[in-house]
């Protein structure tokens, strides 16, 4: 299966804690750079090409689920093809303005009117001249071995690939309602000939068609490792010769300053499919470059070296995880920043001397301008915000694996000391599974992370977390905190460094909106974010560089990274 299911119940999308290609690829680049934005969230300003990256692979998806009508020649398939391009364009160009003008923080106010047409339109057909190899290819080969089951109406993969005569595959469907009663179906359909008959070139292009993310699946469409510690979203699989290729589509050409980075990716890819098809390896990989309409080949790895590619990124990951500080310390020295010369690099070179001589990439050259920050009450450093604790009482009250407020299956407690007590619940699905091993018994718990959910004090623990049995007539070196007396909230203030605005859809087909945006007090630099109802309009008006106060900020946590959280009930801000 091109798709599947995380372990231990989610999360389901993206997560920070988890090894993927693009943080692997942007750690291997820079680690202060994967520190800076993949950790911290500090992210630089949206440029089109990001927009459009996105856009024209599901314009290539689309064209791929067409059924072409019955033709005598490649040429006259390349001929119709081309004719279906021109409405998908208009769909790019479209969805891409609207898009654009809702992007916060942007790299220059009219940047997307340099996409035309006739730019979207030539990577479309870069796309297409790729395609159409893999169908000359199918059709000197008689149709692969899957042919006269697929005329037969048979599917020979478990997930089939999308088109717009199958109805989409879910990862969840019972996440959603009324899936089995949509009308997926539509009045273009495969033509296919009777059992025996030479192949038509329709017929190679319906069997060449890869798998591919399917655009009408809101849900993400990943592959998981089994213990859980790395994911991965494939582009496309061809699989029609019986062979595994494992396809990473790109929107530029080789010359790209990313492009060092591709086989990585698709290594890491293909590690993956291993790990998760049964030790099945890929027969190889390939980047398909539609702006150049180039197709790079790389040779996947065989199975002698999916061990050593195991050891590099648990190595790589753990490397991961011990960098995550609780907050974020920015601006670093001159010998801590990185170089600047890295592709993607921008932040993780920003570096300053006794806080008066700044070394800044040009782009970020406005920080110098800044005046400096004095707190004063109500306002405190974001460094002193409480970071983890050590607790002590009696675990009780087990529950989970229940849902958590990022729809994340995770376990949970009650720590009760005297006639106090509060919620201890893991910060992420399976972070820590021995807590239940804990019931009913005095403990000290260490390493854990204070925060507040629906206006509730609430303890979170994850791999740093540990717990150890306590008496009374035990020696207390560690220096236990009373829950009466667990800081939940901040109140900060400080220059937002970066800005935007998320919209998608749940696992339910449910809509959320979420604004997030770092907050930086001089010293320290942390993650702020706000959702639906919270996000006020003041707050969209916002931009990198204003001063912004936060009194009765909720303390939250986001894989071990302080995360400060805007209740509109509780929160009040004051802008400058």
């Amino acid at each position: 299966m091109p798709v599947g299911l995380p372990p231990r119940g989610g999360p389901l999308g993206r997560s920070r804690s988890r090894l993927s290609a693009s943080s692997l690829t942007t750690f291997l680049r820079c680690q202060r750079q994967w520190l800076m934005g993949y950790q911290g969230g500090l992210q630089g300003p949206t440029r089109p090409s990001q927009l459009l990256g996105v856009l024209l692979e599901d314009a290539v998806c689309h064209l791929l689920m067409m059924h072409p009508p019955n033709v005598s020649s490649l040429e006259s398939l390349e001929t119709w093809a081309e004719q279906q391009i021109g409405p998908l364009v208009d769909d790019v160009l479209e969805t891409g303005r609207s898009q654009w003008e809702d992007v916060l923080w942007k790299s220059d106010d009219d940047a997307w009117e340099s996409v035309t047409s006739d730019t979207v339109r030539a990577r479309l057909q870069g796309a297409l001249s790729l395609f159409l190899h893999e169908v000359q290819d199918c059709y000197r080969q008689g149709g692969g071995p899957h042919l006269e089951a697929r005329r037969r109406g048979d599917n020979p993969f478990s997930v089939r690939e999308p088109s717009l005569s199958s109805t989409p595959q879910f990862p969840l469907p019972d996440k959603i309602p009324d899936v089995q009663m949509r009308r997926w179906q539509v009045e273009q359909r495969p033509t296919w000939q009777t059992a025996g008959c030479p192949i038509e070139w329709n017929e190679a292009w319906e069997c060449a068609r890869p798998w591919f993310k399917d655009p009408r699946v809101h849900q993400p469409q990943r592959l998981y490792h089994p213990e859980g510690w790395a994911s991965g979203e494939l582009d496309m699989v061809l699989r029609w010769d019986g062979r595994i290729r494992l396809v990473d589509i790109k929107s530029g050409s080789p010359s790209s300053v990313f492009a060092a980075s591709l086989e990585h990716q698709l290594r890491f890819y293909a590690w993956l499919w291993h790990e998760t098809h049964d030790g099945q390896t890929a027969s190889g990989m390939e980047g398909w470059y539609l702006e150049s309409a180039e197709r790079v080949t790389f040779d996947a790895p065989s199975s002698d070296d999916i061990e050593g590619l195991s050891r590099l990124y648990m190595d790589v990951h753990r490397s991961m995880q011990a960098m995550a500080p609780d907050a974020n310390v920015f601006p670093v020295s001159p010998t801590e920043a990185c170089e600047g010369t890295a592709a993607g690099c921008g932040w993780c070179a920003v570096s300053s001397e006794n806080d008066e001589v700044w070394h800044t990439p040009p782009q970020f050259s406005w920080l110098q301008s800044l005046a400096k920050l004095t707190p004063s009450a109500p306002y405190g450093p974001l460094g002193d915000l409480m970071g983890r604790v050590a607790v002590k009482g009696r675990l009780t009250g087990l529950w989970g694996p229940f849902p958590n407020h990022f729809g994340e299956l995770v376990h949970g407690a009650m720590l009760v000391v005297g006639q106090q007590h509060i919620a201890v619940e893991e910060s992420e699905p399976g972070a820590f599974p021995t807590l239940h091993d804990w019931a009913e018994q005095e403990i000290s718990l260490q390493e854990a992370l204070p925060g507040v959910w629906r206006d509730q004090a609430r303890l979170y623990v994850d791999e740093r977390s540990s717990i150890e049995p306590f008496s009374e007539s035990s020696t207390d070196d560690v220096g236990h905190t009373r829950l009466g007396l667990l800081r939940t909230r901040g109140n900060v203030r400080g220059y937002v460094l970066s800005i935007q605005r998320r919209d998608g859809v749940r696992l339910d087909g449910k809509p959320w909106t979420m604004l997030s945006f770092m907050l930086w007090d001089g010293t320290h630099v942390a993650e702020v974010v706000a959702f639906g109802g919270s996000i006020q309009q003041r707050l969209l008006d916002v931009r990198p560089g204003d001063a912004l106060g936060l009194i009765g900020a909720e303390l939250g946590w986001r894989s071990g990274v302080l995360q400060l959280r805007i209740d509109s009930r509780k929160t009040r801000l004051e802008f400058a």
